[in-house]
């Protein structure tokens, strides 16, 4: 890193020569088939992607400081960029910041801006801008689900939140000059310019939020107020979202004159959507993977991912109280047969939080109770069920009911695998578990308001690592007062709570270790305590399936599926044949 410190670089390039095998051997990682076509003339380079806004109506939030979910990122990237964010290797590089500099206790960062960077309305982006941005995401009126976690570090972040001071700005957030911004954090931690490659730090126009209001200024932004390549051109609710280029970008600029992220029903229609060209790209669905895969001309694609499927038990909710029932359900459910049956080999089961390809990923790590096989043990499961039951003090007749919540977006698979988990667990552990499949945005909300509660009892999601650090899958999601901490751990009246507030005492000390080698040995023990707790039920790793149109060039695939800003300079679509039909855009 240009900051000199020894960081999670240290790991990188173990990491980066896994996925880049891996990626190679699941069939390439760039462009579209090796284009011969001519460059198509620019009223046609129009690009449709459904990937991230199949199953869903509308978008979540084009706010940066409110960016939660996916589908939301993929359009707040394209629009907002922030000092540093990831490359194409996932590793850190200077964005609207040229360089940075920190001082020797490690807790002040000062950048030097770009020269001449400007918002899509013409104006400078200043180091005002930039520590508005910041501060503005704390605000305790946005009621921001993610700021408090990715911006934690920011010296007095917590208090900013709460509302105890009524601004970060000349107290950890500084501007000396219009190109110079100086961040004071409150410890010398290993991760924090990967914190700020997620796009809740990224910058807004200060004078264009407050010319229109902190959530009226998003209907505004075809006008001005974005800092990437590309600016809002059209929110249709319900029908796509567009964007095109902004012309004032410091990079080099998109080739591409429109980018449309289309809303779908459920992921099958996109796919069907692909198929009669309508789509550039699409998701597989897996139960059209052996189609896809026979398609010519290397349509189709599968890329190793740093996402992880779950379901989650709520240790402030009964029955998941008592760690032996929360063993049981985990080991009750054959992951292998998830992997092969509804996900057809497109996902890789998996006992893991830190998923293959981190740095801290243990390959010594064992399942619940010791089982090492994804299989499960549904003997143990029901020993250990009812082990639980008569700790807790429950019969047949009064064992709580259990609800699991989780979103399908119309997804055939998501639909196969919660019917696959809920008679497992009927013949395992004789329980019958209602399955209360709701709209995707609303089952964000209901996670986020789970914090320090128990309204969910169990639910299904996924988590993609923002930064590669293990940082982000520990203490991020699992540490003492974490806003992400929506299972509870370290909450409640377990068993193993003491041990639990241990492992979150432990996740402050390995955050900060300079030791690398000690500091994936405090993560390693962490993780394994946490699976052993059943903080998380991992199902399976996953690999992006998707197929793409011959005729777009340029894509690189990479282990977080995202396209940083600069390289839209390098996408764009040719006269070769399958290329969608864009004129309803």
């Amino acid at each position: 890193m240009r900051s000199g410190k020894k960081r999670v670089t240290l790991f990188l390039p173990l990491l980066l020569t896994l996925l880049a095998v891996l990626v190679a051997a699941c069939g390439g990682n760039s462009g579209g088939s090796g284009s011969t076509g001519s460059k198509l003339s620019d009223d046609k380079q129009v690009y449709v992607n459904a990937s991230q806004t199949a199953g869903l109506s509308d978008l979540a939030t084009l706010d940066p400081a409110l960016s939660t979910d996916a589908p939301s990122i993929s359009a707040i990237d394209l629009m907002f960029t922030g000092l540093v964010q990831l490359d194409d290797n996932l590793k850190v590089y200077g964005e609207l910041a040229q360089s940075w500099t920190t001082s020797k206790d490690g807790r002040t960062w000062t950048f030097k801006l770009r020269p001449g960077i400007k918002f899509s309305d013409g104006n400078p982006i200043t180091a005002d801008d930039v520590i508005f941005s910041i501060d503005r995401a704390l605000k305790p009126e946005l009621k921001s689900t993610v700021a408090p976690s990715y911006l934690g570090l920011v010296k007095d972040s917590d208090k900013r939140f709460a509302g105890k001071v009524p601004t970060l700005i000349n107290d950890s957030l500084f501007a000396p000059d219009p190109s110079t911004v100086k961040i004071i954090t409150n410890q010398n931690a290993q991760y924090f310019l990967d914190a700020l490659t997620y796009s809740t730090s990224y910058v807004v126009e200060k004078s264009f939020v407050q010319k229109y209001g902190d959530t009226a200024f998003l209907k505004h932004l075809g006008e001005g107020g974005c800092s990437g390549p590309f600016k809002l051109d059209q929110y249709n609710s319900g029908k796509y979202a567009s964007f095109v280029p902004n012309s004032n970008y410091w990079g080099s600029k998109p080739q591409l004159k429109k980018v449309v992220l289309p809303f779908y029903k459920d992921p099958q229609t996109a796919y069907k959507a692909f198929q009669t060209n309508q789509l550039d790209l699409a998701n597989v669905p897996p139960a059209n993977l052996d189609q896809a895969r026979a398609l010519p001309n290397n349509q189709y694609r599968q890329v190793p991912q740093l996402t992880i499927d779950y379901f989650a038990m709520n240790y402030l909710a009964k029955p998941f109280n008592n760690i032996k029932i929360r063993q049981a359900f985990a080991l009750a459910v054959d992951k292998s047969a998830i992997e092969k049956s509804i996900y057809k080999g497109a996902r890789l089961a998996t006992n893991h939080i830190v998923p293959q390809g981190m740095p801290g990923y243990n390959p010594d790590l064992k399942g619940p109770a010791g089982v090492t096989s994804v299989k499960g043990d549904k003997t143990l499961a029901k020993q250990l069920f009812q082990e639980g039951m008569q700790e807790a003090g429950y019969t047949t007749s009064n064992f709580p009911a259990v609800t699991l919540t989780l979103a399908t977006s119309g997804s055939s698979a998501g639909k196969n695998l919660a019917e696959f988990v809920q008679q497992q667990w009927k013949d395992a552990l004789g329980i019958t578990v209602t399955i209360n499949d709701e709209d995707f945005n609303k089952r964000l909300d209901d996670v986020s308001n789970t914090v320090g509660n128990g309204k969910l009892q169990m639910w299904f999601a996924a988590w993609g690592a923002d930064y590669p650090d293990p940082e982000d899958w520990t203490t991020l999601l699992f540490g003492a007062g974490s806003p992400s901490n929506s299972p509870n751990y370290g909450l409640g009246t377990s068993k193993t709570v003491a041990i639990q507030k241990q492992m979150q005492d432990l996740m402050l000390k390995a955050d900060v270790n300079q030791n690398a080698t000690q500091r994936i040995a405090q993560y390693n023990q962490i993780e394994q305590q946490m699976v052993d707790d059943v903080a998380w039920m991992p199902v399976d790793q996953r690999t992006l399936s998707y197929v793409l149109k011959p005729c777009v060039q340029g894509i690189v695939d990479n282990a977080q599926d995202l396209i940083p800003p600069g390289d839209w300079a390098n996408i764009y679509k040719t006269s070769d044949s399958s290329c969608a039909n864009t004129s309803a855009y």
